[in-house]
């Protein structure tokens, strides 16, 4: 049961970053981040990167509500949905980097599809193929039990 519940909510979550990720890349605001270098030591052996950039005005009917920041304030994130085992060689503390990010939300930032490359896809079918595989586990296992 606890492999089916673990498949379940990876699946869940695999679909919920997948949808986020494609949400502000099509409806985000553009920016360019700068990466931010790491003074914690367990921060810099993150895959995905520290990043700092400015937001700027939202224009008239971009959000469904009040914008979530002023303008020009400077925000801190990591991109959503970076799951690489190691750092791509081009995201080195003080490269610039261009990403979306929810005008709404700032926090919530994705790297732009040509800085992330085709590997984000690649990663979505693993972990997804994780869960799937769980979540047969599970059943199958529940399925002997009964």
């Amino acid at each position: 049961m606890i492999l089916a519940l673990f498949g379940g909510a990876l699946l869940f979550w695999c679909a919920a970053e997948a949808r986020l990720r494609h949400r502000i890349r099509r409806r985000g605001l553009p920016a360019v981040a700068t990466v931010v270098p790491e003074s914690d030591v367990h921060g810099a052996l993150d895959s995905a990167p520290l990043l700092s950039f400015a937001t700027r005005p939202v224009p008239a009917g971009r959000t469904g509500g009040p914008p979530g920041v002023e303008a020009g304030e400077l925000v801190l994130t990591r991109p959503r949905g970076h799951t690489p085992l190691r750092r791509p060689a081009h995201l080195v503390p003080g490269g610039s980097v261009r990403i979306a990010y929810d005008p709404c939300r700032p926090g919530h930032a994705v790297l732009a599809a040509e800085e992330a490359g085709p590997r984000p896809l690649v990663a979505d079918l693993l972990w997804t193929a994780l869960g799937l595989g769980c979540l047969a586990a599970g059943a199958v296992l529940l399925l002997v039990a009964a």
